[in-house]
């Protein structure tokens, strides 16, 4: 059974889904960019059957607020403070494209509560020629477009000490990569699982979206991973 709730954290409402073994040890689920919790729901409850899985919307995204302000730290700061509002001390943690790099951004600042980490399709990030979002940009969507334009705009320049922060991360790490058939480099999947010091890498080909396109073999990836 899944609950959707919402909390109130400093700066948003942030909405989730609650569901898994109510006295299992936690896990949060993080989207990437324009998606949103329940996209989770192809791989559950066969991801994590004895974990308490929380899958967040990340500010910007589905029911959780809008802001003034958006960027990749800041969606760090608020899965920090969800974690402090739910008494949540020591999680695993899995993250898809964007939600992989807030995962890692979040590995980075608290090593200390992160048990295992997963990172789906993304890559150890680098500059990249700019884009711009589509015609129709302002229609109503299940997200803020002003989000969208100031995500793009940090993973077109991302910060560099994003990509060496990445030696610091202690949790063991499993880097989910789609194949040859995805837009994300995966030579730079690669580099990202050298450079996290306790990472393995699997590939599937499946394209960028590995858990929604090919969730059979997502979860028979993820899930040992996640209960060993």
């Amino acid at each position: 059974m899944t609950t959707v709730r919402t909390v109130q954290l400093p700066e948003v409402t942030l909405a989730y889904r609650e569901s898994g073994h109510p006295d299992g040890p936690p896990l949060v689920l993080l989207h990437g960019l324009g998606e949103r919790a329940a996209g989770w729901d192809t791989v559950l409850p066969d991801l994590a059957p004895h974990h308490h899985v929380y899958a967040l919307d990340l500010r910007g995204h589905g029911d959780s607020g809008r802001t003034a302000a958006y960027g990749l730290e800041a969606m760090r700061e608020d899965v920090l403070a969800f974690l402090d509002a739910l008494g949540l001390d020591r999680i695993a943690l899995v993250g898809h494209s964007m939600g992989g790099a807030v995962a890692y951004l979040v590995a980075q600042a608290a090593p200390e509560r992160i048990d295992r980490l997963v990172l789906e399709e993304i890559a150890a990030l680098y500059p990249r020629p700019s884009s711009v979002p589509p015609e129709g940009a302002d229609e109503p969507a299940h997200f803020d477009w002003a989000m969208v334009r100031a995500v793009k705009a940090q993973l077109d320049t991302p910060d560099p000490a994003w990509r060496e922060g990445l030696t610091r991360i202690t949790a063991p790490t499993l880097a989910v990569a789609g194949g040859p058939s995805s837009h994300v480099p995966q030579e730079r999947i690669a580099e990202l699982a050298r450079l996290i010091p306790d990472c393995r890498l699997v590939s599937i080909e499946a394209g960028h979206l590995v858990h929604n396109a090919r969730p059979a073999e997502f979860v028979a990836a993820v899930a040992p991973f996640l209960e060993a």
